[in-house]
């Protein structure tokens, strides 16, 4: 299961999705540190299914992402709003991070 969380900002929607394993822990690699412990409550959303995380929302509405664990960067790798190179890890967790810039 992914727990998947949409943020309202002035710029759109800002996704967090986070396997949900994961919430609760501290992940550490080199001077990285990932904290889903303090920072649980930000990912903390609605807990679905794979298959349903590949629905919603579509890559149009997405301003901003923060994506944890294998089962959720799957979800956006198989939806083609990252590639492969864009997964970053921390420790053995595959983390990505997506920004879009409007100038």
């Amino acid at each position: 299961m992914i727990y998947v969380k949409k943020h309202s900002t002035p710029q759109g929607l800002l996704l967090a999705m986070c396997d949900e394993e994961l919430l609760g822990k501290v992940f550490s690699s080199g001077k990285m540190q990932l904290d889903l412990d303090k920072y649980a409550e930000f990912y903390r959303g609605e807990l679905v299914e794979e298959a349903q995380a590949k629905d919603d929302p579509s890559s149009e509405d997405i301003y901003s992402a923060n994506i944890v664990g294998e089962r959720a960067v799957a979800v956006m790798l198989s939806k083609g709003v990252v590639k492969k190179a864009d997964v970053k890890m921390v420790g053995k967790v595959p983390l990505v991070q997506i920004f879009r810039m409007d100038f």
